[in-house]
């Protein structure tokens, strides 16, 4: 999937709780606001709410001053920056979900020769933190209420990570959490779990990133549903077993292996990802789901994004016809031979993969064939979503229950 930058106008968005959309536009936060952004809406209707009420004050003689009638909008934004990625989601909740306000993605390959030298060079954090100004001014322009960023593999491998969040938080005024590995895994399961199969038995839910690759196994639990006023809870609430987390991701990968490779390439890299995948014992229970076909794998990274563009045949990226679509695992197999057998050149004149991931596209492929490798099954979930979906709903769940608990002191 070809990554550039990109704002995302208003839509409305189902969730687990919450589902992200984009959509391309240009940088500049001022530039593309949705047609009548709310925060002009809200600031209409509030100077007619106070036009309407001092009438009516003056016709009851009331001496009182009216108070507003409309609060600023909540928003909240959610800021992931990967080994490869720097992306940005703001969106203001809903009744069923959540409605997006504006996204920002762009490729800033922070990781970029990390694996050669273990630290994070000048030339990536400059780029990055040009990105993150951008991600800044966005959060500001948008009056968002809460916001999370968090830091993945690149900054948690690199002598010179938290060196660097101090330096962002100087530059940007952004504040980073430098995530585990756990709590990175947690973060991808619940932001895609809606797209969980609940008719199977287990599910082994991956994220292939820039730097290394988190695997959640979970069992799928039945809808559940708890009436409230606010925005849904999880209505599927899958019961997580084990994760693991392994070194391997597409900028790493490709910086040993190159981003073309040979069959005889390819088969190595392959067999070498699943040796680690397999020393992982803590899933053996659930083995049998998936040797019986009563299992699926979902997958939330840009590679399998990227499978289904090329499988759809889409000349330009959707993600609305890729979020949620199933491939077969000979359907995955087949497009991945493709990228590899084409030179890079060909890969860049892919749609769905562009200049920027050409090289990054058939080590994503070898790590998805490891992992099916080791954990066989005929159907793949492609969720173009991920960790600032499931950092969207833990904002959303903490601000709902900080209401409820200021709602019960004001009763007290």
């Amino acid at each position: 999937m070809t990554e550039k930058d990109i704002d995302g106008r208003a839509a409305d968005i189902k969730c687990a709780p919450c589902q992200g959309g984009e959509s391309r536009a240009t940088a500049n936060p001022r530039d593309n606001a949705p047609q009548q952004d709310e925060v002009s809406q809200d600031k209409a209707r509030e100077q007619s709410a106070h036009a309407q009420s001092s009438v009516r004050d003056k016709s009851r003689n009331h001496n009182r001053t009216s108070k507003p009638r409309f609060r600023a909008p909540r928003r909240f934004a959610a800021l992931d920056l990967g080994t490869n990625n720097c992306r940005l989601l703001v969106v203001a909740p809903r009744s069923n979900g959540f409605r997006v306000i504006d996204a920002f993605s762009r490729i800033v390959r922070l990781g970029e020769g990390l694996s050669q030298t273990g630290r994070l060079s000048e030339a990536a954090m400059m780029r990055t933190i040009e990105a993150l100004k951008t991600c800044s001014e966005k959060i500001a322009y948008r009056q968002v209420s809460k916001v999370r960023c968090i830091a993945t593999q690149a900054c948690r491998g690199a002598e010179n990570g938290i060196e660097f969040l101090h330096r962002i938080k100087q530059a940007t005024g952004l504040s980073f959490d430098m995530i585990s590995t756990e709590e990175e895994a947690a973060l991808a399961v619940r932001g895609c779990h809606d797209l969980i199969d609940d008719s199977v038995g287990a599910v082994l839910v991956f994220d292939i990133g820039g730097g290394s690759t988190e695997l959640s196994w979970v069992l799928p639990a039945k809808r559940r549903r708890k009436p409230w006023s606010g925005p849904r809870r999880d209505e599927r609430a899958p019961k997580f077993i084990t994760w693991m987390s392994i070194p391997y991701g597409v900028v790493n990968v490709s910086e040993r292996f190159g981003g073309t490779m040979t069959r005889e390439t390819y088969d190595k890299v392959v067999h070498e990802i699943a040796d680690k995948i397999r020393a992982f014992c803590g899933a053996d229970s659930l083995k049998p789901h998936f040797q019986s076909g009563n299992a699926h794998l979902l997958g939330t990274s840009g590679t399998v994004t990227s499978l289904a563009g090329m499988h759809l045949k889409l000349k330009q990226y959707n993600r609305q016809k890729v979020d949620g679509i199933w491939l077969s695992d000979k359907t995955a197999l087949s497009v991945s031979e493709s990228l590899r057998a084409m030179s890079e050149e060909e890969r860049n004149n892919q749609p769905c993969i562009g200049r920027e991931r050409a090289d990054l596209v058939v080590p994503g492929c070898a790590i998805l064939e490891a992992i099916m490798m080791v954990w066989p099954s005929t159907r793949i979930r492609v969720a173009d979503r991920g960790l600032r979906e499931g950092v969207l709903a833990s904002l959303m769940e903490q601000d709902r229950r900080e209401r409820a608990a200021r709602k019960v002191r004001k009763e007290l």
